[in-house]
């Protein structure tokens, strides 16, 4: 891989799938120096031993590299009112959270997974339930002084990761605003969600045209980056970024877009 750039922010991360970092993908985050936003998706933390996640841990440390952790969040319902599908929830969220010991990442990521037209008619009880999950893994963020970030999938608005905020109260507690999930599925403008701006502590930048969740790169898309990172600013708001790419090509034009709005500092160097 050619790299444009040497020098990527420390407050900027990249996803990557823990599966493919077993292999050639880890070598590509090694010597890129990217940071990698490590998603535990599917049956890994059923399968994977706790020596095959320090193997990579101790990789990224020995480089000097931070990550921040993504944990699951297919077939999870952290406010499930079945007991058996929240125990299950949380447990494999728990697991999840386990790992902060072993990676020592900036944050970790969860979904709040509120959807109105799903938990709307039974909502106190949803969100008693999902309150007392995220207590539960709050706990466990805080005794490393980790963040823990509630991330937007199917909220149509800011209500619910508002109410959780305000609920959780505490400065580990943050919201990770992902723009193409708020364009492709909440279908409001940004400004709607301003309401929530001083809670956010994360961001997952892609882009997308208001119809699928295409993850394409910054600026290829409609969402307006230059009014929300200017939004931003203006309320003295400064999260931890990451970009979710499907593709090296996206990778670059997305870093290069947030160059040109002044959002990272980028050194130009030869390829190596």
């Amino acid at each position: 891989m050619s790299m444009p750039f040497r020098t990527i922010p420390e407050h900027c991360f990249i996803n990557a799938p823990i599966r493919q970092l077993d292999g050639d993908l880890l070598t590509t985050f090694l010597e890129n120096r990217f940071q990698p936003e490590i998603g535990l998706e599917g049956d890994a933390l059923y399968t994977k031993s706790p020596k095959e996640f320090t193997q990579i841990a101790k990789r990224l440390q020995g480089e000097g590299l931070s990550c921040t952790l993504h944990a699951p969040f297919f077939d999870l319902a952290p406010g499930a009112l079945d007991e058996k599908i929240l125990a299950v929830t949380r447990e494999k969220l728990k697991r999840a959270f386990d790992l902060i010991d072993i990676f020592k990442p900036k944050a970790i990521i969860c979904h709040l997974n509120f959807e109105s037209n799903k938990h709307g008619y039974k909502l106190d009880e949803w969100f008693s339930h999902a309150l007392e999950t995220f207590r539960q893994l709050l706990a466990v963020a805080e005794g490393q002084q980790v963040t823990m970030a509630l991330e937007n999938t199917y909220e149509s608005e800011p209500s619910q990761h508002l109410r959780m905020m305000k609920a959780l109260d505490s400065p580990y507690a943050r919201v990770c605003l992902d723009t193409g999930h708020l364009l492709a599925f909440a279908k409001s403008p940004w400004q709607d969600w301003l309401p929530i701006f001083p809670w956010i502590g994360h961001l997952h930048l892609h882009d997308n045209q208001g119809v699928t969740d295409s993850h394409r790169a910054i600026g290829q898309g409609d969402f307006d980056f230059a009014g929300f990172f200017k939004a931003l600013a203006q309320q003295n708001v400064h999260p931890r970024l990451t970009l979710e790419p499907h593709s090296e090509a996206d990778l670059w034009s997305s870093l290069d877009a947030l160059a040109e709005m002044g959002v990272v500092d980028l050194r130009a160097s030869a390829a190596v």
